[in-house]
């Protein structure tokens, strides 16, 4: 499939040759937490016979790699939180130059639908969107993001990854159909919880870019605390900030703990299904990933996030016995060593957590949002 590019910097793509398939516009971008399950989603949708344009900023273009668009529309939109009175004012006239990119687009395309996932960029395609296409929100936390609220009322359904959703309009139609996760994660829970017989123990940690450093800092100093016997029978898999890389592996190396420290892993799905317990922050990807695979975890929410919505993504698997939620506030080398120790002395309860966060998990959930996505097609149709 060949892919026309569409950025604010140059003129606008050439017109594709005229479609035999309906186009559906994807609208996310900024995060991996929003393009990996619109990237899920967007392939639900092609192997139904619909094409895909997408609609992102430069951040999200990183992860546009291989996505499976005819089109992708990457608009100038920056943050309107940054950079005070100047940062507001620039944010605003490129949702000006944003807004005049987006209308010929969907003239051109005509879009079945337009399914935001939130993220700035998501903000000029729902406000073009006209009544006779099918809006669709996608909020894959469980808290309403900012743009999400604002356009929810437009929207013929807002789905959900989490059965609570924070801010919902009570006048909305809402529908939970978990978030989208990519294929190999879904393949991933094909595996069993690993072995324990054995007594040994492989620990992934895993963090976003903004919220790793205390992960970096904190976990190296909790595993080295362990009881020695405890730590001969433990493997760390750390994905850190890149700049603590080697003091990390010189904690762990000195703690006499097999580790293996980078800032990336490519084959997270693998990684996942090859663990006993995950500590991570409680975003949106991470909590429906590790639910999905069947992994039980310590999840450290961002005490910053927006509306405190990674605690209530935690608290989605906390309340179903599947992992431990842990405050930023104390989260401290002291109180990790002390849960480690609890956890890793008790297989059954690790099986137990497995157990309970598969099923948690909604392998199934991009299929579920191409469905709700072609219902709310076929009413706009009537």
């Amino acid at each position: 499939m060949s892919t026309a590019v569409t950025t604010s910097s140059e003129a606008p793509a050439s017109p594709l040759p005229p479609a035999n398939r309906p186009v559906v516009v994807i609208a996310a971008g900024g995060t991996g937490g929003h393009m990996f399950p619109a990237r899920a989603f967007a392939d639900a949708m092609v192997a139904r016979d619909y094409d895909i344009v997408l609609v992102t900023d430069p951040r999200g273009r990183r992860y546009a790699d291989g996505f499976p668009a005819r089109e992708v529309v990457v608009l100038p939109v920056t943050n309107a939180e940054e950079g005070g009175v100047l940062g507001k004012l620039k944010a605003g006239a490129t949702v000006v130059r944003s807004l005049a990119m987006v209308g010929p687009v969907f003239k051109r395309i005509q879009p079945k639908a337009v399914v935001g996932f939130g993220g700035y960029p998501t903000f000029p395609a729902l406000q073009v969107a006209g009544n006779d296409c099918a809006v669709v929100i996608h909020e894959q936390n469980a808290v309403l993001g900012r743009v999400n609220r604002l356009f929810q009322r437009k929207a013929a359904v807002v789905a959900s990854g989490f059965a609570r959703l924070e801010g919902l309009d009570s006048r909305v139609r809402h529908a939970v159909t978990g978030n989208p996760v990519r294929a190999p994660i879904v393949e991933a829970r094909r595996e069993p919880y690993p072995d324990l017989s054995k007594g040994s123990f492989t620990i992934l940690v895993t963090g976003g870019s903004q919220g790793a450093r205390i992960l970096g800092e904190t976990v190296p100093r909790a595993v080295a605390a362990l009881p020695e016997a405890l730590r001969q029978r433990i493997r760390m898999v750390h994905q850190v900030r890149e700049e603590q890389c080697d003091g990390a592996r010189e904690v762990y190396a000195e703690a006499g703990v097999e580790a293996e420290v980078w800032p990336f892993f490519q084959d997270m799905a693998g990684r996942l299904a090859a663990c006993h317990l995950v500590i991570g922050r409680s975003g949106a990807s991470t909590v429906s990933e590790t639910a999905v695979v069947g992994r039980p975890s310590i999840l450290v929410p961002l005490a910053i996030a927006t509306n405190d919505h990674q605690t209530f993504n935690a608290k989605a698997l906390a309340d179903a016995g599947a992992a431990d939620l842990v405050p930023e506030a104390d989260f401290s080398a002291a109180r990790l060593t002390s849960l480690l120790e609890n956890r890793l002395t008790d297989p059954e309860g690790l099986r137990r957590r497995a157990a309970a966060a598969r099923n948690a998990g909604r392998p199934d959930a991009a299929e579920a949002l191409a469905d709700l996505v072609l219902s709310a097609v076929a009413d706009a149709s009537r």
